[in-house]
């Protein structure tokens, strides 16, 4: 669920640079969701920055962060404003992957206020404040978002690294997806302290492989690909 709250202007209104094409989008890190038994596991893996709404992240801004759309997509890793919150936390209250676009840097005489002029200040959320340009641009972002996800195949399910042994090496497991257009999948690394996905391999249409590479050491994830290319969201493996 993407939810576009607060997304009229890049117009900094107070002094500051304007960034007309930057659009932040928040996301939450451990879901609203998790179970006891998930914090569990998380807790063991370092997975604090890998859940559902991370993802989606990571995935918004390798789709529609570039010249096409014309914008910036600054990720903020936080489920959303500080004393604030918006329309997908209900959707993550029921476990829906969910983030939450809104302008760089609001101006909250615009926002949850009455139409008045006071000491020659204007409040209230007014037509003549937004600027249509940007609220454009940030469709766009949505626009690359949601056609990207509705191309792409499934993010894989049941991704398992094992850990019934201990190797140097990282075998990963998952269930088969089911698009008839399906090429195959590939293996993404990270560092534990890296943003976004560093590296790839390319590894077939198989619901296994091994890498050469620790599992102590990185955060993996597996995404698929269908035959045009187009890439689901990673999925991050649990332990198993």
């Amino acid at each position: 669920m993407l939810c576009n709250d607060i997304v009229g202007t890049g117009d900094a209104h107070d002094g500051h640079q304007h960034e007309p094409h930057v659009v932040r989008l928040f996301v939450e890190g451990v879901p609203t969701t998790e179970t006891p038994a998930q914090a569990s596991t998380r807790q063991s893996v370092g997975g604090e920055n890998d859940g559902p709404s991370r993802q989606l992240g990571r995935f918004a801004t390798s789709v529609a962060d570039n010249a096409q759309t014309g914008m910036e997509v600054r990720v903020i890793w936080r489920r959303d404003r500080y004393l604030r919150g918006s329309d997908h936390i209900s959707f993550l209250q029921r476990g829906y992957p969910a983030a939450r676009f809104t302008e760089p840097r609001e101006n909250f005489n615009h926002e949850h206020q009455d139409v008045r002029v006071e000491n020659g200040t204007q409040f209230g959320d007014l037509i003549e404040f937004v600027d249509f340009a940007y609220t454009a641009r940030v469709a766009r972002v949505n626009a690359a978002t949601l056609w990207s996800l509705a191309q792409a195949p499934g993010t894989p399910k049941g991704v398992v690294i094992d850990t019934t042994q201990l190797t140097n090496q990282s075998t990963l497991k998952w269930r088969p997806n089911t698009e008839p257009d399906l090429a195959g999948y590939e293996i993404v690394w990270r560092d534990s302290t890296a943003t976004d996905w560093t590296h790839v391999i390319e590894v077939g249409n198989v619901t296994t492989a091994t890498v050469d590479i620790a599992k102590d050491n990185v955060q993996f994830g597996v995404r698929a690909v269908d035959r045009d290319g187009h890439r689901s969201p990673a999925a991050a493996p649990v332990p198993g």
